[in-house]
């Protein structure tokens, strides 16, 4: 349903936040991210390379990539239940398709933050300040999910890549 008047609560903040964020060179990189995050199939392929690369860790790479699927899946099933619609307001811009009509949690937000906490994990290095934050601005640059969504995503996405991290870590 196209809410009418003064975008309020969270849709002025989205339409903000898109004014703020929008130039031809941040939608192009979001679009990007959005096709890389789509299903979770970007993380899981840069799992399946780890897998490959580091013989001695096979396993671990594994799981984590299965953990990345297993991420957004929750995100799915947390999606039907909500059922909460997408941004709809003339002052947000819709800049690119999207699988499904329902916006909580983000999937790509939720997958992004699995990946980047258990890829941490495994690359020794703190990889969510560095791909955490693009993916949540890139759907809030996109105008196809409230800041709420992204946030949710990202806790989701923490959550259970730090469960199976934490499983990975007393298993060597």
């Amino acid at each position: 349903m196209l809410e009418k008047g003064q975008p309020a609560g969270e849709v002025a903040v989205l339409a903000k936040a898109q004014s703020f964020l929008k130039s031809e060179a941040s939608v192009k990189a979001a679009r990007g991210l959005s096709h890389f995050g789509e299903h979770s199939a970007g993380w899981f392929a840069l799992g399946l390379l780890g897998a490959a690369v580091d013989k001695k860790r096979r396993k671990d790479w594994l799981v984590a990539s299965a953990g990345v699927v297993g991420a957004h899946a929750a995100s799915i099933a947390v999606k039907r239940v909500v059922r909460r619609p997408r941004p709809d307001h003339p002052s947000v811009e819709v800049l690119v398709g999207t699988p499904s009509k329902l916006s909580f949690p983000s999937s790509h937000a939720t997958s992004t933050t699995a990946a980047a906490v258990l890829y941490s994990g495994l690359t020794g290095r703190n990889l969510v300040p560095a791909l955490v934050p693009p993916m949540l601005a890139s759907r809030l640059v996109l105008g196809v999910h409230y800041p709420t969504d992204v946030l949710a995503g990202a806790a989701l996405g923490g959550l259970v890549g730090g469960l199976i991290r934490r499983k990975l870590k007393k298993n060597p």
